[in-house]
């Protein structure tokens, strides 16, 4: 018989206090957050101690402590997914965005996605970790773990141990916080596709830095920061374990993956800088073509390839619900590519292959916060939409409104991201061959309400807010500062010899 506590991951818990609970069957209720990337509190600090226990006699014999106990098929499938979201940034990301601008500014591309990997990599491990994976507050976490203080070792000497989406069941801390290092350097980087061929390398370092600090962070650990499920051992407990969680995850946010906290974040921070930079000089009067189609398509599927490991291994666990996960992240990315291509042949008069893996990637978007909650059916909806709705934001709705995004940041991620995230709500639903919601992690009991729609389009809104302002305010801030923006000398000459003094081609 299967286990209940394998039935889903998408959680209501009951007792939410009225200020913040949502209507579920008949309680108040408040969801935990999916069998994504969303970690819980060390194993060692989510099991409290039992109050009740007798003190220990001098005559005792002392208890040996003993080390956690891992799931080696669960650690090699996290290194492995670990290493292909790695891929999909360097060569992945870099590629299919080196390919899309002009041969002068391949490289300033691929070097923006290289430094932002490594710098956000460092500032990781200094206090991105801390920030987004601990403490009891809901916007923020502490430093109590900078520089990955107690993530290696803990007090035992043993490495330490974090829990997973089932009870008893824990992976080293050290590896999930490697993986959740490549989500962050990721979502950095995607934003460079709205700002490419026209912004100052220095503003991208320290704007890179900021935003992460004060958008990014905060998302991670709103959407995804809770105590764990051990720490629900009893009915009794779940109000005060709610508190000390993440303020989308109290509220029941669903999120696989990280729709939200990275593409939708990335994404409309990419249109609030293409506004704020302006357009790139000549723009709708000269020829902006991709230079290399080829290698864009060769960073497309090595995107896919990685997205994989992205999505399914947002688990945490080897099992079924990564089955799912990784199965809808291939059904689902067919079917977007397949909806632009037609939908471009359609409208367009001529089906392009920057359309078909513009299309995939809009896909790949999409169902990355409904992975692992909805069934092949939904998952296949969802990718259709995502490749029509996307086309005509990129074709059409950028034209009207007169910004330049060069890479399609908006149209592709925030767009994608969105129509994703508020799916997900939909199709979580078993009557549509969804997983369904728990009504909390200790009785364990499946259902569905539609108000969990509701709940995705408020952590829609509550990233493109927080997104929003953070860069704004950050770029209008180096503008009359440092400046943001290339002359237009350079951006003549080109970023690659201007910034980098080097070129990606030589005759």
């Amino acid at each position: 018989m299967i286990s209940l506590g394998k039935l889903s991951r998408a959680l209501l818990f009951a007792g939410l206090t009225a200020a913040g609970g949502i209507a579920f069957a008949e309680e108040a209720a408040v969801p935990a957050p999916p069998a994504a990337e969303a970690t819980a509190a060390p194993a060692a600090e989510a099991a409290a101690p039992d109050a009740a226990a007798p003190a220990a006699t001098e005559a005792a014999p002392a208890v040996a402590a003993k080390p956690p106990v891992f799931n080696e098929g669960n650690i090699a499938w996290m290194l492995v997914s670990t290493a292909m979201v790695l891929l999909m940034s360097l060569p992945g990301l870099a590629l299919f965005y080196g390919g899309m601008v002009r041969s002068k500014n391949m490289l300033s591309t691929m070097t923006q996605t290289f430094a932002i990997f490594c710098l956000i990599g460092v500032l990781w491990v200094v206090y991105g970790y801390s920030v987004a994976f601990s403490g009891t507050a809901p916007f923020f976490g502490t430093l109590d773990k900078m520089m990955l203080k107690g993530v290696v070792y803990d007090a035992n000497g043993f490495f330490t141990a974090t829990a997973t989406f089932s009870k008893g069941v824990v992976i080293p801390e050290l590896l999930f916080a490697v993986f959740q290092m490549t989500f962050a350097c990721i979502t950095v980087a995607l934003i460079a596709g709205a700002y490419a061929e026209r912004m100052k390398f220095t503003a991208v370092l320290i704007f890179s830095v900021v935003w992460f600090t004060l958008s990014y962070l905060p998302m991670a650990h709103m959407v995804w920061w809770w105590a764990g499920p051990d720490a629900y051992s009893s009915l009794d407990v779940v109000d005060a374990t709610n508190a000390t969680a993440g303020y989308l995850w109290q509220l029941g946010a669903l999120d696989f993956a990280g729709g939200t906290v990275v593409h939708i974040n990335a994404g409309v921070a990419g249109l609030v800088a293409a506004i704020i930079l302006g357009k790139r000089s000549g723009h709708g009067k000269v020829a902006m073509a991709p230079h290399s189609l080829v290698m864009s398509m060769i960073g497309t599927a090595l995107l896919w390839f990685g997205w994989f490991g992205f999505n399914a291994g947002s688990n945490l666990e080897a099992n079924g619900y990564a089955v799912l996960a990784f199965a809808n992240t291939a059904f689902a990315t067919a079917a977007a590519g397949m909806a632009w291509f037609f939908a471009e042949w359609l409208f367009k008069g001529k089906p392009s292959l920057l359309g078909i893996i513009s299309g995939a990637v809009a896909g790949l978007v999409a169902i990355t916060p409904a992975c692992g909650f909805v069934g092949i059916g939904g998952g296949l909806i969802i990718g259709l939409l995502a490749g029509v709705i996307c086309f005509f934001a990129v074709a059409y709705l950028k034209s009207m409104i007169g910004y330049d995004d060069a890479l399609d940041a908006f149209g592709v991620h925030a767009v994608g991201g969105i129509i994703g995230a508020i799916l997900t709500g939909v199709f979580v639903d078993p009557a549509k061959g969804g997983v369904g919601v728990y009504n909390n992690w200790f009785e364990l009991v499946p259902g569905y309400s539609s108000g969990q729609i509701m709940i995705q389009v408020k952590a829609v809104l509550v990233a493109i807010v927080l997104s929003s302002v953070v860069t704004a305010v950050t770029l209008l801030i180096l503008k009359y500062t440092i400046g943001i923006r290339v002359s237009e000398d350079a951006e003549a000459e080109g970023l690659d010899l201007a910034e980098h003094g080097e070129k990606a081609y030589n005759p």
